[in-house]
């Protein structure tokens, strides 16, 4: 696949992500989630792309990382650990197969819409990040929330806790 291809396909699932995520959750504020305190933000569906990213099994999933400004400016100029004020969302879907096009894939079912919230002060015991995690624009238990920072450590501590890296 060219790059050419490839930054068309992210613009494509960006747009379906935009366009799926508004039947499939609330457009921010709502319920906190447990732990962290953190809600889906307002206005994330018009966040620029950072990346898309496609899961393997068990999970198979389409998904697209959005960010606020902040989060775009510290990808853009490498600036890790990001500050304070960044907000990263990632929107997953149920990964299936294109009825049109058989080797494309297309987004299926919203799954989850994921955020993290940079506050050094707030989250000092969770480098300094706060999670939530929401199913159809509400939390998730107490129990799926203690896997996050544990996970985030456990994998990318050298990315100020951070999966996803910036597609250009």
């Amino acid at each position: 696949m060219t790059f050419k291809h490839l930054a068309g396909w992210s613009a494509a699932l960006a747009a379906v992500a935009l366009t799926t995520t508004a039947v499939a959750v609330g457009e921010g504020g709502g319920e906190a989630s447990p732990i962290y305190g953190v809600t889906i933000p307002d206005g994330y569906r018009k966040w620029e792309l950072i990346a898309p990213a496609q899961e393997a099994a068990p999970l198979d999933e389409l998904r697209a990382v959005l960010g606020n400004d902040l989060a775009i400016k510290a990808y853009q100029d490498k600036t890790l650990p990001f500050p304070d004020g960044t907000v990263l969302v990632k929107l997953a879907w149920k990964h299936i197969q294109s009825p049109e096009f058989e080797p494309a894939s297309i987004p299926g079912a919203a799954t989850t819409v994921q955020v993290m919230v940079k506050d050094s002060k707030k989250y000092t015991t969770t480098g300094g990040w706060g999670f939530g995690r929401f199913v159809n624009g509400k939390p998730a238990d107490e129990a799926q929330h203690q896997t996050c920072f544990a996970c985030h450590q456990a994998r990318v501590q050298n990315h100020d806790f951070v999966f996803t890296r910036y597609a250009p």
